[in-house]
């Protein structure tokens, strides 16, 4: 079995990218995942350092949670990291990446084996100029931006992949987090901008994790909000940021487990 492929990109910084590579990588291993996960940003190492966090928080208070098998790249070498993804992920389900908030060779190369490509995106315009521009007085779409091309050339190498290996046809998911529910007008012209785009672009649109403390207060730990048992007493807006973590696995629509110790019980079931 291959372990699905999820690359988080996105050429621009401050977008949540690591933040929610991180807990969708703890979501899946809560479902019983076997998760991997390689950080190719090896200058900041967020995600390296955030489920290092959560190993040292697990020895230290002598508990078992459910996590990642994680690395962090830091070569030179397309085929070395290949080399790194295929022993890291060997009988693993899924394999994330987290890439680095800049142009990256790398970040291009694993896009290319992606099997769902995730760009969280801020909600406001200038994060969109990263995908398309718009007209000054309408807000409709211009023309694709750089990075959007970029990810449509990434697409389509995926897709000689996919008929060569037989594999799935690459998702790319746009999440916009840090939504700002106060900015009604704002936020209506980017969600008909991003409608807009998402059709000439190949993207579909999810939803993401809003700008809340809590994110950032937990990485010291390594603990995410679905480690209920050991974060003491949550307040209405933890639940609340809690189920934008599980619609946030939900609309991403990964491919369901299935065990080899599950079949009999599906095939009878199918019966």
């Amino acid at each position: 079995m291959t372990a699905h492929r999820i690359v988080f990109a996105n050429e621009k910084g401050g977008t949540g990218k690591s933040t929610t590579a991180v807990h969708v990588a703890i979501a899946l291993a809560y479902q019983g995942a076997k998760v991997a996960a390689i950080d190719l940003d090896h200058r900041q190492r967020t995600l390296y350092r955030y489920l290092e966090n959560r190993v040292e928080t697990e020895r230290r208070r002598e508990i078992s949670l459910p996590g990642a098998r994680f690395a962090v790249y830091d070569g030179d070498d397309l085929g070395e990291l290949d080399d790194l993804a295929e022993q890291i992920a060997e009988g693993y389900d899924f394999l994330v990446f987290d890439t680095p908030g800049r142009d990256d060779v790398f970040a291009r190369h694993v896009a290319t084996t992606a099997d769902t490509l995730v760009t969280p995106l801020n909600d406001s315009f200038v994060d969109f100029d990263l995908l398309g521009q718009v007209e000054s007085e309408t807000f409709k779409v211009k023309r694709l931006s750089f990075y959007a091309e970029v990810m449509w050339e990434a697409r389509k190498k995926r897709s000689l992949k996919t008929l060569a290996e037989g594999r799935r046809e690459l998702d790319w998911v746009v999440v916009r987090n840090r939504v700002q529910h106060v900015e009604a007008r704002n936020m209506r012209r980017i969600d008909g901008a991003l409608q807009e785009l998402s059709k000439r672009a190949g993207f579909r649109i999810a939803g993401g994790l809003s700008e809340r403390v809590i994110f950032r207060e937990l990485f010291p730990s390594g603990l995410t909000l679905l480690d209920k048992g050991y974060l003491g007493d949550l307040g209405t807006s933890h639940l609340v940021a809690r189920q934008e973590v599980r619609g946030l696995l939900a609309g991403l629509n990964l491919p369901k487990l299935v065990r080899a110790e599950d079949e009999p019980a599906l095939t009878a079931a199918a019966r």
